[in-house]
């Protein structure tokens, strides 16, 4: 009863409206390529003290999952509460208001009612909006793909002072040209996310009372791998641990998987520990940054009135199927981390609830008592926060494509991930007994198939229509 009663109180306590003089902040914080947990990536061997700090504060979502597994539609569909399939952003060069030029973005939702909103570093894709847009932006320097509606600022930052490289390779012989790692002279500030962090918590000092939206967004661990030498330190490579995919391992559909598999595929155990290591420090150098920031709501107690969404934009494979990096079906790219603090939630939860990203818009809007967009593909994440044993759906899909004609949709529910693409292919995974996806059972279970398949029919057409 008394846990009844205490869940009650909290979810009283959310439904509040929020008067003006009581508007809550937001701080949005997104690491570029950041993995979930699994394989070899565990609290075990990657060291991310200030991740778990924030968890402390907050409900971790276990299940979350995006709708597009690379940089540019991630972002385009959590930024607008819609599905890939609805953007129609598929790429990492097609600018959000080219497709949709009248979208509203979470961002702007924020500044149009009373919120100073900024952003800085990486939120919305960098490498789009040139020329004309970026001048009505006043000449922020970055390119921005959604200014100048979103953002009364939007900054990224260059390297200063990176200097002579310690040590450092590119893993494919010049390949792939931004397969490579590198341990760099200077600290935390010669580095983007450094100055990043630096910006965030200056602007967080400079506001006071005044409510704000802030993206902070981090590039790493996104390649080039590259952070000073001390995060490297925390690694020594005879500590580290490989992934190994089992013998028996169900081979994968034409496309699953792009041309660069080939090239992973030459790597030797160095490289693979190489790589790994890399990858683990980009992470922990990503992790010190993000505790500069929330040690800057410490400071200015103000925890109590302010929402933080820390989250990657997809996944990432570190070695399984012999695949490192993103752009896939597989769980490890689909899935991705989510942590949310917020006033009156619980503290130190952890929810086993499918969720999707494009569920943060209309968690936020509800949280700050705004009228969020019509149509919007998500739901509010409120109720999860409230009781995170609770459950708001029971199946998150994401997309891919191949180039033109060729696609796959993945859907996940709490004991299958299934995946059918266009050239018919199809992939069946049980959960319940294979966590890493390593044999499909598609042929062995066709009612499963035909129910799974009749669920992802039920999303908005792709290609969408023109």
């Amino acid at each position: 009863m008394k846990r009844l009663v205490k869940i009650f109180t909290i979810a009283v306590a959310l439904a509040l409206p929020v008067r003006a003089a009581e508007k809550l902040n937001v701080l949005l914080i997104v690491s570029d390529d950041f993995r979930d947990e699994g394989g070899v990536f565990t609290r075990a061997q990657v060291k991310l003290p200030n991740l778990d700090r924030l968890a402390a504060r907050g409900v971790r979502f276990e299940r979350a999952y995006v709708q597009y597994t690379v940089c540019n539609p991630s972002r385009s569909s959590f930024l607008s509460g819609l599905r890939a399939e609805q953007t129609g952003i598929v790429n990492n060069t097609t600018l959000l208001r080219s497709r949709l030029p009248e979208v509203v973005t979470l961002p702007q939702l924020f500044k149009e009612n009373g919120w100073h909103a900024e952003g800085f570093g990486k939120i919305f894709h960098l490498g789009g909006a040139k020329g004309e847009a970026n001048r009505e932006a006043g000449g922020a320097g970055a390119p921005w793909m959604d200014l100048p509606k979103s953002w009364h600022a939007a900054t990224a930052f260059a390297p200063t002072k990176l200097g002579k490289k310690v040590e450092g390779r590119n893993l494919t012989g010049g390949a792939l040209a931004w397969c490579h790692w590198g341990m760099a002279e200077g600290g935390d500030e010669d580095q983007p996310d450094g100055q990043t962090a630096a910006a965030v918590v200056k602007l967080i000092e400079q506001q006071g009372a005044n409510p704000w939206f802030i993206g902070c967004g981090f590039l790493k661990p996104h390649d080039p791998f590259i952070a000073p030498k001390k995060y490297f330190d925390l690694y020594p490579p005879a500590e580290m641990k490989l992934w190994r995919d089992p013998a028996d391992m169900t081979p994968t559909p034409k496309l699953a998987f792009t041309a660069m598999l080939a090239e992973f595929g030459k790597f030797t155990d160095q490289e693979r520990l190489e790589f790994l290591r890399a990858y683990c420090t980009a992470a922990s150098f990503m992790d010190a940054q993000l505790g500069r920031v929330l040690d800057a709501l410490d400071r200015g107690r103000l925890w109590d009135r302010t929402i933080v969404i820390f989250c990657g934009d997809h996944g990432y494979h570190t070695g399984e199927r012999q695949w490192w990096n993103k752009n896939t079906l597989f769980e490890r790219s689909c899935r991705a981390p989510l942590l949310i603090a917020a006033p009156g939630a619980k503290r130190g939860a952890t929810c086993r609830s499918l969720v999707e990203f494009v569920d943060l818009f209309p968690t936020l809007a509800e949280s700050c008592g705004l009228k969020a967009p019509a149509g919007l593909a998500g739901k509010s994440l409120r109720p999860l926060l409230a009781d995170s044993g609770s459950s708001i759906k029971d199946a998150a899909f994401t997309l891919v494509t191949r180039g033109p004609g060729q696609f796959g949709q993945s859907v996940r529910t709490a004991h299958w991930r299934f995946t059918q693409w266009s050239d018919g292919a199809q992939e069946l995974y049980d959960h319940d007994h294979d966590a890493e996806e390593n044999h499909n059972v598609a042929q062995a279970n066709p009612a499963v198939v035909a129910e799974l398949v009749a669920r992802i029919k039920t999303l908005p057409p792709y290609p969408p229509t023109p």
